[in-house]
Parts: C-alpha cells; structure tokens; sequence
C-alpha cells in the first residue's frame, strides 16, 4: 500500500533543513527563508526527534516493502544527518563565544571571574517556548513615561532582595514597527536575574503610528527612569548595561554610542543617559546605508525611509537624520564596552554589516570589543531557548560579569 504522506512529510522535513543548513539568498524569498531557516536550526534536536519518531512509527505500521517507504526512509536518513550537522553547528557557539571573549578580555578572563558556568540547562531545551520564570520575580508593567502600553517596563530580579546589583536594560526588535517586551531577551534575561542582576525589559513607539526619533527618545526615558528609580527594585544605577536584537540591537547600539546627547533628550537634556556595557545581537548598524551595501540600501529604502521616518525626511535631502541614527557612523573613542553577536547565516542583516561595525569599533574604541561570528546561526537565534542561545547566554553573562568587576574596580579607586 503507498503512503504518499510519509513521503510527503519526508520530502518537506528535507527542504527546511537543506534550507537551514544552506539558506536561500533571493531577496524575493527572504522573510519564509529566515522563519524556515531559523525555527529549524534552534528546534534541529526536537525536529529529529520527532523525525526519528514519526519514521519508526510509519515502518511499524506499514513495513519497508513499499516504493514510497523506501524513497521516505532514504529522505528521513538524509534528512537526520543533516539535523545532527546543524545540532553539532549550535553546539559550537560554545567555542565561538569563549574564542571572542578570550580574544578582547584576554586568556586569563575566566579565571578572574572565579567561576565558569558552561553547562546546558536540560530543562529549559526540554520546553523551549515555556515562558515562567518561577525562581525569577517579575513586577509587570510599569509606567517609565507618560503615553500608555507603549512606555511601560517589566523589570526581572531575583525572588531573594538584593541591593546594589548591576542593570540590564533590554530593547526588543520588530522592525521598528511591531514587537513587545514580552517576546525576546527572556532566557538571558532569567539567567542574568538568577544571578543576582536585575533586568529591566521595556516597551517603545512603534511605527508608522510613531515617528523617528520616538524610538530612540523613549529608550533613553528609560534610562532615565532607570536612573531614578531601579533602586527600589535592588538596582545599581550607576551601572547599566544594554542588550537588545535586530531594530532592538540597533536602538542599543545606538544608546551607547549617543549617550547624554541633548538632540535625542527632549526636555529631559539634563538626565544622564551613560551605558557602561553593549551586547547588541544581529543589530542594524548601516542605518543611514553610507556603506554602500546593497542590502543596506534596500532596507533604508523600502523600509525605514517609507515607515520609520515621516514621509518629508526623504534620505538624500535629510542625509544628516539619518546618519545621526545610524550606530555605523557614530562611532567614537568613548564608546563603552562592547559585545557584538551575529549569525552568519542571518537572512534579514547580512553579517558583512557586523563585520563592518566591529572593524570600525576596533579603529576608534578605547574599551574591549568581542565579536562572535556565530556559524548556522539565523536571525532571531536568541528568542527562546535552544543549544545555540544557551551558550550564547552564558557567554554573555560572563562578559557583562567582567565588565561589572572591572567597572567596579575603576570606580573603587576614583
């Protein structure tokens, strides 16, 4: 008896995870290949799992003996060696991640830590999408600006009281136009709170609705809110690090390299907006396309000149707005420290801009700058947990960890 849907199934499972393991590069297809690619990449041991699974069931049931099964099984074999070479591709982000931190923080980084958590939280692969955090405290919703559901914050700590703990403020992606607080920076941001951090995660104006800068100007009112307030809630104001990915990433970026700048601090000029540490992940950096990338120009002109900046800020005639928010071009020797991750594989920011932005950090920054080019890696790599994102996370606690200690140690002796 065929059983043209075992085939079907087959055939299906062996396009996503050809697609994830080279993915296409038409611009025509780029949103299906990035979901295609990078749920298939981070989900790789469920997927061959389940693989495994559904394949062992069909021969039980039906036997080999068909044209069909034997055409599937082929598939199913292909198709599980090719999952094992994208879990083996996550797995190494571990070494991805130790090679970047060594190279900018030096050999003996770790050891000055005092501790070295690289194990992999089992649990947590096990029930990747499962958002509770019950060894976390979570205070929701908290108005940082006037304006409503766009200008609250949820702040992460640890359910014991501490005082005095280093600040993670987290800047969700989306575009610039869609996106929340809720969905992303929540598996570091529990593993950072578990530790003894509190996090901060907040909402910000979206487009078209909003228009450049009310991004920008939004998150540093969040700092400054974190300013003024995160002491309530266990934290150190004098130390604020930034994380945030893609639109997120950029609006990091953009934080660290524009701090207490008057143009983007509208009746507020005199708060201070300092960050002392940047992780942004697979960031837009060439905002302004003055690098000249193809990619670069496509998405400025199709997207951010179109429905981020109002329609009379055109980018040949008002060239200097958009520079001005452009993380690429404002770099400057006082730069804080930074740690910069992309994937190599990202359908949506092409790693060259990465590459680019570290070249030109390195040129001018007196501070560290660790980069980690991270192999197989999509966009959005980071948004629930998988082997990939769990070294990911590790790895950027322990430079937000020695960041913390050198910081201290500088201010200990002023």
């Amino acid at each position: 008896m065929v059983q043209p849907n075992f085939l079907i199934r087959r055939a299906v499972q062996l396009g996503l995870t050809a697609n994830a393991l080279r993915p296409l590069r038409a611009r025509s297809t780029t949103i299906p290949v990035f979901f295609a690619g990078w749920l298939t990449g981070e989900l790789a041991p469920q997927i061959l799992a389940l693989t495994a699974a559904d394949t062992a069931l069909h021969v039980a049931r039906h036997g080999t003996g068909s044209r069909s099964t034997k055409a599937g099984l082929a598939m199913a074999a292909a198709s599980a060696a090719g999952l094992a070479a994208l879990i083996r591709t996550g797995h190494g982000a571990r070494e991805e991640i130790e090679t970047a931190l060594t190279s900018a923080l030096g050999e003996n980084y770790a050891a000055e830590l005092g501790r070295s958590d690289l194990g992999l939280p089992w649990g947590e692969l096990a029930l990747p999408f499962r958002m509770g955090a019950p060894d976390v405290r979570i205070d929701r919703n908290i108005a940082y600006a006037p304006g409503g559901k766009r200008f609250l914050l949820d702040v992460y700590r640890p359910v014991s009281e501490v005082s005095g703990a280093p600040v993670l403020l987290q800047v969700h992606g989306g575009a610039w136009v869609i996106g929340n607080k809720e969905e992303q920076g929540r598996p570091l941001m529990r593993y950072l709170a578990r530790r003894g951090w509190v996090c901060v995660a907040i909402n910000y104006p979206l487009s078209p609705a909003h228009r450049w800068p009310a991004h920008i100007v939004a998150a540093k009112q969040s700092l400054a809110w974190i300013r003024s307030s995160i002491a309530s809630y266990g934290g150190d104001p004098r130390f604020v690090a930034v994380t945030g990915g893609s639109a997120g990433g950029h609006l990091s970026a953009l934080l660290a390299l524009s701090q207490n700048d008057p143009a983007l601090q509208p009746d507020f000029e005199d708060a201070d907006t300092s960050v002392q540490a940047c992780v942004p992940h697979y960031g837009v950096y060439d905002f302004a396309a003055t690098s000249g990338a193809p990619a670069s120009k496509y998405r400025l002109e199709s997207l951010i000149a179109r429905r981020v900046f109002a329609p009379d800020r055109d980018p040949v005639a008002h060239l200097d707005d958009y520079v001005a928010a452009s993380p690429l071009d404002r770099i400057t020797s006082d730069a804080p420290p930074f740690f910069v991750i992309h994937g190599r594989d990202d359908s949506l920011v092409p790693v060259r801009e990465a590459r680019e932005f570290v070249s030109r950090l390195r040129e001018k920054s007196r501070q560290p700058v660790a980069y980690a080019e991270l192999a197989g890696a999509q966009h959005a790599f980071d948004v629930f947990t998988s082997v990939r994102s769990a070294h990911v996370v590790r790895g950027v606690a322990r430079f937000l960890d020695h960041t913390y200690n050198a910081w201290k140690a500088e201010t200990a002796n002023m």
